[in-house]
């Protein structure tokens, strides 16, 4: 199976697998809302392929009001049934249930780390098993490969990119959670 960058300079891959491969891919992220936004979009690719995912990242930030931590915590229930309805993300009641539980976790997780950056922090490193059962504990809709592929894209377990990519170079200079620390 080819990696990620080997994918994205193939002539079948869609240009936006070129940019979110470039430019966020294993990027470190700080911010709570783009953590929140990852997780959502790593949740709504479980079953599909990522491509319809990167098609859709607009649509999903238009509907989930940019992905604002608090606006989703703060959801109800004609927020769901708009949810439901919008053509431009994938309507999966769990997945849309999975966002706005998540968001409500994240920010009752502020009470003990300040953030959802602060409680990824406070568990690193960790072996990728260890990650998932912490996952489990503390989220929902959150399986290995979701929660894998959301650590590697956001900087806090290696993968994301071939020692040979130049993005990988990118990523090193900014010294990403992985490479600072390891079990």
């Amino acid at each position: 199976m080819a990696s990620y960058c080997e994918y994205v300079r193939s002539p079948k891959a869609h240009p936006i697998h070129r940019w979110y491969h470039d430019h966020e891919h294993g990027f470190p992220v700080h911010d709570d809302n783009a953590l929140f936004e990852r997780l959502v979009l790593e949740i709504n690719q479980a079953g599909l392929s990522w491509d319809v995912v990167l098609r859709k990242l607009e649509h999903f930030r238009r509907a989930y009001s940019g992905f604002d931590v608090d606006a989703v915590a703060a959801y109800g229930e004609a927020d769901r049934a708009r949810l439901l309805a919008d053509p431009g993300i994938v309507r999966n009641r769990l997945k849309i249930n999975a966002a706005i539980e998540n968001a409500r976790r994240i920010v009752a997780l502020r009470a003990n780390y300040g953030s959802f950056q602060g409680w990824l922090e406070a568990h690193h490193p960790l072996r990728r098993e260890e990650w998932v059962k912490r996952f489990r504990q503390n989220f929902v809709f959150t399986g290995g490969e979701i929660v894998n592929e959301f650590l590697m894209s956001t900087g806090y377990l290696p993968g994301a990119h071939d020692e040979d990519c130049p993005i990988f170079a990118r990523i090193a200079a900014l010294r990403p959670p992985w490479m600072r620390a390891s079990r």
